[in-house]
């Protein structure tokens, strides 16, 4: 397992090993001593998949109360993931950091709690896993627009497919009140 470092202190890319012959390939998901001892020392409490069509952008969201660091992969399919540092007090505040997640490259991010997630999809569907550290908590989701001119995330698509709640997100300085310190 190779983990590298983004430019956003404590959002990891991890490469896992995959060992491919004739009959297809085997790879390692997750496994707890490796990733401790890669320093990403996190307890996993919950695992949600997500399926979703061609230019569906979901995010970007996070809970505040209950925040979750998120391991994320995609096992069919080609998405662009993004995390963005919503920690007031950081020194990287509303900085993003994005990158290709497919069924062909494997890899996996890590986006820590206090960071802001979303992803859209490139391919015609996608299936997306994650790992959760903390339980979902209705009434703890909030989320910050997509399209932020102060973040300015590089989307590699127009006009996405939204939900209902990710068209009506505030804008980051709007989201102060409800923003991790």
């Amino acid at each position: 397992m190779k983990v590298i470092q983004t430019s956003l202190p404590g959002v990891l890319v991890i490469e896992p090993r995959v060992f491919e012959d004739d009959r297809g390939f085997f790879l390692q998901s997750y496994h707890e001593k490796q990733f401790w001892d890669a320093g990403l020392q996190v307890t996993f409490v919950q695992d949600n998949h997500s399926f979703s069509k061609r230019g569906t952008l979901r995010g970007l969201h996070y809970q505040l109360k209950h925040p979750q660091g998120k391991l994320v992969r995609v096992v069919t399919g080609e998405v662009f993931d993004v995390a963005v540092d919503i920690r007031q007090d950081s020194s990287t505040f509303g900085q993003w950091v994005g990158d290709i997640l497919s069924a062909e490259n494997k890899k996996q991010l890590y986006v820590p709690p206090g960071f802001a997630h979303g992803f859209c999809v490139l391919s015609e569907t996608a299936d997306f896993l994650y790992k959760c550290t903390d339980f979902y908590t209705p009434g703890d989701e909030y989320g910050v627009r997509w399209d932020d001119p102060d973040i300015n995330i590089a989307w590699p698509i127009k006009d996405p497919v939204l939900s209902g709640k990710d068209e009506v997100a505030p804008l980051l300085k709007e989201a102060r009140e409800n923003l991790p310190s």
